[in-house]
């Protein structure tokens, strides 16, 4: 029999009533040895759905790891916890490639997180050769190890008022060359950072910011240990860099209540670059320790406590959102 329009109408309502089944992220593993769903991270992640994790076992993966934009949420793990056990390698240089194609790990992928890895370059000296290019809001990094020589980890948001964040977190830098640079927001928390010895009266600089002067916040270094097997006084805490000779790239970097080994410079600790004064830039230290502190050089410039109550990891990551990953 004809149903009446108001049977239709009910039935109508019902069908809409009914919710579409939900997506469920994808959870993948990957093994050299074929034990897991795939045997490279690539390939796991082109499978994922966004907010996927991937779970990678014990291993060597060649190769570059690119995590594209629209895998917002996804995780990438190592098996067993420690960072040294699952090792993401490559050996490409940026002269040969460009910033983006030399990254051994390139993560576009907002509201990421990374770890317990080694995400490391080879190359070695004589060209800039990425670890990690970070080029993502709202990235952890979190028990992971960064290895390379010049330009280990870039944060870029590319070029603009735009700006993304980062967190690291009890992790391992290392490097000679602006290891830890770009123009994004980036803390740097409870972490090692290595300088190499590259055997000279200069074994390089560690930072080199580009923080668009419209932003209040670019590098963070806090509860940190800087080390290195260099002789004393022969590494400077970073650079000026602006990026594409642009004067509105006035980098901002804070070292704070961290440990300084001997190896950074006393005078000196902050180097001009291609013509631009370090003064340019927005460099300052805070109630640090250790032989490499300040001995109160005019040329260490220290943030009062007063004004250092509003650059904590918080301020610098909360950007309109309140995003706070800290721990």
């Amino acid at each position: 029999m004809p149903r009446s329009a108001t049977a239709v109408a009910v039935l109508a309502a019902a069908v809409l009533a009914v919710p579409e089944p939900a997506v469920a992220a994808t959870s993948f593993t990957v093994a050299t040895d074929g034990s897991g769903n795939y045997t490279t991270i690539q390939a796991a992640i082109a499978a994922s759905s966004t907010g996927g994790v991937i779970t990678i076992k014990a291993g060597t993966y060649h190769g570059q790891v690119r995590i594209p934009a629209n895998k917002s949420g996804i995780t990438l793990q190592g098996a067993t916890g420690a960072s040294a056990d699952v090792i993401i390698t490559g050996s490409t240089p940026q002269s040969t490639a460009g910033a983006a194609g030399s990254a051994t790990v390139h993560n576009l992928a907002p509201n990421s997180t990374i770890k317990g890895v080694t995400m490391q370059n080879t190359y070695g000296p004589g060209s800039q050769a990425l670890a990690v290019y970070a080029a993502g809001d709202r990235q952890v990094y979190r028990n992971v190890r960064m290895l390379g020589h010049q330009d280990t980890f870039l944060s870029w948001g590319g070029t603009g008022a735009a700006q993304i964040r980062q967190y690291v977190y009890k992790s391992y830098i290392s490097g000679a060359v602006d290891f830890i640079y770009g123009n994004g927001a980036v803390v740097i928390d409870s972490s090692t950072i290595e300088s190499v010895n590259r055997n000279s009266s200069n074994n390089g600089y560690i930072t080199a910011a580009a923080t668009d002067d419209s932003n209040r916040y670019g590098i963070l270094i806090t509860r940190s240990v800087l080390k290195s097997p260099a002789a004393a006084q022969t590494v400077a805490l970073g650079r000026c860099w602006h990026a594409g000779n642009a004067s509105d790239a006035i980098g901002q970097v804070l070292i704070r209540d961290s440990t300084i080994g001997a190896h950074i410079r006393q005078s000196g600790a902050w180097q001009d670059m291609s013509g631009w004064s370090w003064r340019t830039c927005r460099f300052t230290e805070h109630n640090n320790t250790g032989a490499g502190k300040t001995n109160g050089t005019t040329d260490r410039p220290q943030m009062s406590a007063s004004t250092a109550a509003g650059y904590t990891s918080a301020k610098y990551l909360a950007g309109s959102d309140g995003w706070n990953p800290v721990q």
